[in-house]
């Protein structure tokens, strides 16, 4: 088991176990926070862990595993493998902490793909169902960008106008673009047409902008060009075995916590086409749980950084690597 044996794991459930008071929020990152390699650490430490990185595997007919360790990159970027494989590390890394902190878990939310997977952690549905719902959502949108061309691109900085009016302005002449996620107050990506996004990037950096970054992605995903992946992305749901979930989730699309299974499908549709609200979640989270922390289960530390930005008085802690793990469980029970 590497630096975390079962004698750690023991004193860290026995410490939780004593002190109830302890409170946490899962952050589940979304598509961009894959990297070649993640989770390999994991597989390797712990059997939960690859149990459940087997699963996804089993469930998606693939050796994703393989692909997120070893790569090649561009492969492993691809929406259709990214997404499964981001709930696959995702996973992974609950199947370790899970018995632990899972007492104490508040409330989960995701970005994006991610809310795919905070639904799988708050026990909405089971893992295979889950990989399946999310190989199958990559596969519509991949093939959504092919059939109706995209981009996306993040614009960095206060703007001396609003980014709604940015993109009205720029859709004026025929190519829709929309503000996709609302990350933080200096920090919103902008999806559409090609000719769209260069205008209201143009137009954003005569506002005053300081960078305006073209993002690698296949499509122009939380915009309407995603209308037409709108019924395969129901029907999949609808395989699934749903039970309400057991712990809120904060939906992308109004920043409300969930609870029922029905409602979570019906916003997990909308969220295809509308705009990730990620400020308005993490300002929500961290009203209700001042106190907690805020955990991002996964791939990187994007939502960690975001939640700093956001609500900087709030603590937080990433969660993705075996050393992530060893913090976490050590520092449980203790203001750390």
């Amino acid at each position: 088991m590497g630096l975390i044996g079962g004698a750690l794991l023991s004193t860290a459930n026995a410490r939780i176990d004593g002190e109830r008071d302890m409170e946490y929020v899962l952050l589940l990152p979304g598509q961009g926070s894959q990297r070649v390699g993640m989770g390999k650490d994991l597989y390797d430490a712990f059997p939960a862990a690859r149990d459940a990185f087997h699963t996804v595997d089993d469930a998606v007919g693939s050796a994703l595993s393989t692909l997120a360790f070893d790569g090649p990159v561009d492969e492993l970027t691809r929406t259709l493998n990214a997404q499964p494989a981001l709930l696959a590390h995702s996973a992974a890394v609950w199947a370790v902490v899970r018995d632990a902190i899972g007492p104490s878990v508040r409330a989960a939310a995701g970005h994006s793909l991610g809310e795919f997977s905070a639904y799988y952690v708050a026990g909405a549905y089971d893992l295979a169902d889950a990989a399946r719902i999310v190989r199958r959502r990559g596969t519509l949108m991949y093939e959504q960008g092919l059939a109706r061309p995209g981009a996306m691109a993040a614009i960095i900085g206060m703007l001396s106008v609003s980014i709604e009016t940015i993109c009205e302005q720029a859709s004026a002449e025929g190519a829709v673009v929309v503000p996709a996620n609302y990350n933080s107050g200096e920090q919103v990506v902008i999806s559409g047409e090609v000719a769209g996004v260069d205008r209201a990037m143009l137009l954003a950096k005569a506002a005053g902008a300081k960078r305006c970054l073209p993002l690698p992605v296949s499509g122009a995903f939380h915009s309407p060009l995603m209308e037409s992946a709108v019924a395969g992305l129901t029907a999949v749901l609808d395989t699934a075995r749903w039970l309400d979930p057991k712990l809120p989730v904060v939906a992308n699309v109004n920043a409300e916590p969930v609870t029922n299974a029905a409602r979570a499908r019906t916003l997990l549709v909308e969220q295809l086409t509308a705009p990730v609200q990620w400020m308005r979640v993490m300002l929500r989270l961290a009203a209700l749980y001042p106190n907690a922390t805020f955990v991002e289960i996964g791939a990187g530390h994007v939502l960690t950084g975001l939640a700093r930005r956001i609500a900087p008085e709030i603590k937080t802690a990433p969660c993705g690597t075996v050393g992530e793990i060893e913090s976490l469980l050590a520092s449980a029970g203790t203001d750390g």
